[in-house]
């Protein structure tokens, strides 16, 4: 078996994103400058992991991605599973036909088979939870405050400088100079 970026880089996009969601919905734009991923391809992940169930997604200013569930509720292997990501070590993508149609399966089809248990089965038993808990015990920086967005709560005033004459006297005056 082996694991492609398209499972690795969405383990990570979830780990980044359990990091900093209680700052509210995480945009994919920031999680793709943290972790150095394109960002199309966090888009195509995070479709995947939505359809799932894994990530909610919340439109408009401000908007991003939260956790669908809580992290403890998350395991790796949910997160593989969404991404299409295949946990299989046969030849034979775990049908037993190894050696062709007629001939069954191979002889190392069973070993291959359990491997592919013992994947699933430790890959089920590492929840999104604890690996943010171990980035944490790691000392991983988290910004305390979130990303900045284009919309803010408070409306920006700014002093409106006018140049023009404001009466009809100073009007007058501004000509007689």
């Amino acid at each position: 078996m082996r694991l492609t970026t398209k499972g690795r880089f969405a383990v990570t996009a979830m780990i980044d994103l359990a990091l900093r969601e209680h700052t509210g919905p995480v945009a994919l734009a920031a999680i793709s400058a943290r972790q150095q991923i394109s960002l199309s391809y966090l888009e195509q992940l995070f479709g995947k992991l939505r359809r799932h169930e894994l990530v909610e997604s919340t439109r408009g200013p401000g908007g991003g991605y939260s956790l669908g569930r809580k992290a403890e509720e998350i395991t790796v292997a949910d997160i593989i599973v969404a991404v299409d990501e295949p946990i299989d070590a046969t030849g034979c993508g775990g049908k037993g036909d190894c050696m062709g149609e007629e001939s069954g399966k191979c002889m190392t089809h069973d070993l291959w088979a359990g491997l592919n248990a013992k994947m699933i089965e430790f890959l089920d038993s590492v929840s999104l939870k604890k690996l943010v808990d171990e980035q944490i015990a790691k000392g991983v920086s988290i910004e305390e405050h979130p990303v900045k967005r284009a919309i803010s709560s408070q409306p920006v005033v700014k002093p409106i400088k006018v140049n023009a004459p404001n009466s009809v006297f100073a009007l007058g005056n501004a000509f007689t100079k």
